[in-house]
């Protein structure tokens, strides 16, 4: 197989950054698909536009997110596999994620655009957005199955070490993203609608594309006949692990969802101010979330070939690099915090430059908190206890939001009870996941070593 990486062998931290990097700039590219469209909607559309859209990208990383947690919680099974080089079991587990995730795509797909207004009137989205939003949203929904193309096959090409040819086609379509948001909402114009077919055209090539290479490119990996077998322990370990990281992913953005609904009732200007801050945030905390998710392969991959040695030494150095970053990162954002923001909002915008800035400025302080909860995640995904990312996810988005409603309703302290809400969360959550890997931690390695004995 070309261009993969074997994480059972070699230097380990030259091997884990070495395999996230292409990870990192994949998705770095990623945030393209809505970055652009903000930059170039704020510029030329006025504010109003850039609410609706950003509104729109909150509501569709949930939706995406479901699928997105599928494909994840299946590359850790083919990650355990590819670990233990048993290539019939991963195929055989390849064929049957991909027909369930391929399902619940369709379902999904068919209920979002049936329930477009209702979920819009969850949101609390403001009379002025709300023809706008719709607009966006229509268009942007018939890329969800992109969405799920691209992501499969990421996750799959992953788990067998190739994490490079994920970033070429990211690459490709976020190029194209930008030269057809320039002409369908600067040319042509389209308006919103524009932006949003032009993020969905994208996800569709990136996917179909990914799609077309693997299946080139990795003939090892193609199944035959044989493999269409339905046997019960394999079918319940990849819906144990797809669905509970599925169910991760949708509670740790249906939360922030919620929270987006509570910035929308505090009206255009905390909303507009929102949606350019978290493009930021996504930028800024972006690199140490596709980190864990190396870190997530790499312990699957010797968590399956019982590299025991392998596992502690990675965890020292994931750790250090996740921490080390993170304090970077805060540091920048602390800094810079209104030239970023002057990327999405235009200079007279003074009121929203304002609330941005003290959002950046709180929330950033503490990059250090989710980058540990990323790492914390992909532990538990790859040594085969997804159940626990499910529990650290609810701790988080659950005092986030708890906190987030009712802080905002103290008049002293309003909007910033939002803002304060993300990082205890986060603490919260980091205290209660290392404590548990203390409990079990003895228990779980002494038991892979005597399994690796055998």
């Amino acid at each position: 197989m070309p261009q993969k990486t074997d994480l059972t062998a070699g230097p380990i931290t030259a091997t884990m950054l070495r395999f996230a990097l292409p990870m990192i700039l994949g998705n770095l590219l990623q945030q393209f698909y809505n970055v652009a469209d903000t930059f170039i909607v704020g510029q030329f559309l006025g504010a109003g536009a850039l609410a609706a859209v950003g509104s729109s990208y909150t509501l569709m990383t949930f939706l995406t997110s479901i699928l997105l947690g599928m494909c994840m919680g299946s590359g850790a099974v083919f990650s355990i596999r590819y670990g233990e080089r048993d290539i019939p079991r991963l195929k055989n587990s390849m064929v049957q994620s991909f027909v369930m995730i391929a399902g619940f795509t369709l379902v999904l797909n068919l209920l979002v655009f049936l329930l477009i207004d209702p979920m819009m009137a969850l949101l609390s989205v403001p009379a002025d957005v709300y023809p706008l939003m719709r607009e966006y949203l229509w268009v942007i929904f018939f890329g969800i199955g992109g969405t799920f193309f691209y992501n499969y096959f990421a996750s799959l090409l992953r788990a067998v070490g190739n994490s490079a040819a994920p970033l070429l086609f990211l690459g490709i379509s976020a190029v194209l993203n930008i030269i057809l948001d320039v002409a369908l909402v600067v040319g042509i114009p389209w308006g919103v609608a524009g932006a949003a077919f032009a993020t969905c055209f994208s996800q569709w090539v990136s996917g179909l594309g990914l799609f077309l290479y693997t299946w080139k490119k990795m003939p090892q990996l193609r199944p035959g006949r044989q493999d269409f077998r339905w046997e019960k322990a394999s079918v319940l370990e990849i819906t144990r692990f797809s669905l509970l990281t599925c169910v991760q992913q949708s509670v740790m953005n249906f939360g922030i969802l919620m929270v987006q609904g509570l910035v929308n009732s505090f009206g255009t200007v905390v909303m507009a101010a929102f949606a350019a801050a978290v493009k930021i945030d996504s930028f800024a905390y972006m690199p140490v979330q596709d980190f864990g998710n190396a870190f997530s392969t790499f312990i699957a991959q010797n968590y399956g070939a019982k590299r025991i040695d392998r596992i502690r030494k990675g965890m020292k150095s994931a750790v250090i690099c996740a921490v080390c970053f993170s304090l970077a990162v805060s540091a920048l954002v602390f800094v810079f915090a209104k030239p970023l923001l002057l990327l999405f909002v235009q200079p007279g915008e003074t009121e929203i430059l304002a609330v941005g800035v003290q959002y950046l400025r709180i929330e950033g302080a503490f990059y250090w908190g989710i980058g540990g909860l990323f790492l914390l995640y992909g532990l538990y995904r790859a040594i085969e206890r997804p159940g626990m990312s499910l529990v650290l996810t609810v701790i988080s988005l659950g005092t986030r939001v708890v906190l987030a409603y009712a802080l905002a309703a103290v008049p002293a302290i309003g909007v910033v009870g939002i803002w304060w809400s993300v990082p205890i969360g986060w603490i919260l959550a980091d205290t209660v996941g290392l404590l548990y890997y203390r409990k079990i931690q003895v228990s779980l390695l002494k038991g892979q070593e005597k399994l690796g004995e055998k």
